[in-house]
């Protein structure tokens, strides 16, 4: 019995290796290649390791884009989201959570609806609007789509819904009124899922493309998804300077990932994303 156990325990470390290095196969291959020449990579049949590790695809890369400036405002369009993101689905989350109003459901349902319809369908009445307002190439086109999040609302009510309604109904005897009891009393107790719906916004910004390359068509003011993909080009590309790029831009993710691995597995586990 124990061997069999034993056999089992092996076979699952295995398989999770096994599968572990596929993942990271094509990050370490991406490291590699940033190494490289032009030629090297074209070779046929192509080598693991760089003959000679090259420096010179990063500071192409550099002298490319402008790393600076886009990594300010891919943080500050991070910031500000994730910002608008916790506060207004926060509130939107317990008001379809705890209160009664009319209508409730149909707004509820609206927002589910939200979810089922692809993205791309909103970009042009975004855009327009964007574009009346006077606001392209700036900070505030790309935080626009995220302001509100439909995913986020959902997400946090299902957090309030979890909450007992007896807690409220203690702090409104003690004297709180309505928004006493969210900021208070409720909102504090979803401090995991707020984290979670953090790193989900967040990265959901990081690798938003499209919308950036849309409404931010000035090289300063887009963010480093966008900048990237102006390394590629239309008829060749330099595939060693487009993956230093590409690993200079993970770092803020990297960062971010490092410091909440925690709430990061926590919200996989919440919402059984991936």
């Amino acid at each position: 019995m124990k061997k069999k156990q034993g056999m089992s325990t092996l076979l699952t470390y295995v398989a999770l290796i096994i599968g572990a290095v596929i993942m990271i196969f094509p990050f370490i291959w991406m490291l590699l290649t940033a190494f490289k020449t032009n030629a090297e990579v074209m070779q046929i049949p192509p080598t693991i390791l760089p003959s000679n590790w090259n420096m010179d695809s990063f500071a192409k890369a550099t002298d490319l884009l402008p790393f600076g400036k886009l990594y300010i405002n891919t943080i500050l369009m991070i910031v500000v989201r994730v910002v608008c993101a916790v506060a207004f689905c926060s509130m939107a989350g317990y008001a379809f959570a705890k209160l009664n109003f009319k209508g409730k459901n149909v707004l509820f349902t609206l927002i589910i609806v939200q979810q089922m319809i692809p993205g791309q369908i909103f970009i042009i009445p975004q855009y327009q609007m964007i574009a009346k307002l006077g606001a392209t190439n700036t900070l505030f086109a790309l935080v626009f789509p995220g302001i509100v999040s439909a995913f986020g609302t959902f997400f946090l009510r299902q957090a309030y819904l979890g909450i007992p309604d007896e807690i409220g109904e203690a702090a409104y005897l003690d004297g709180c009124n309505r928004w006493q009891t969210f900021y208070k009393v409720m909102f504090p107790l979803t401090r995991s899922s707020v984290a979670a719906l953090t790193v989900f916004t967040a990265v959901f910004a990081y690798t938003d493309l499209m919308w950036p390359l849309i409404v931010n068509t000035d090289i300063n003011a887009t963010t480093l998804s966008a900048g990237l993909s102006s390394l590629n080009g239309q008829f060749s590309t330099n595939y060693p300077v487009l993956m230093a790029g590409s690993l200079l831009a993970m770092l803020p993710m990297v960062a971010l990932y490092l410091v909440f691995q925690k709430q990061f597995i926590e919200g996989v586990a919440m919402t059984g994303g991936k």
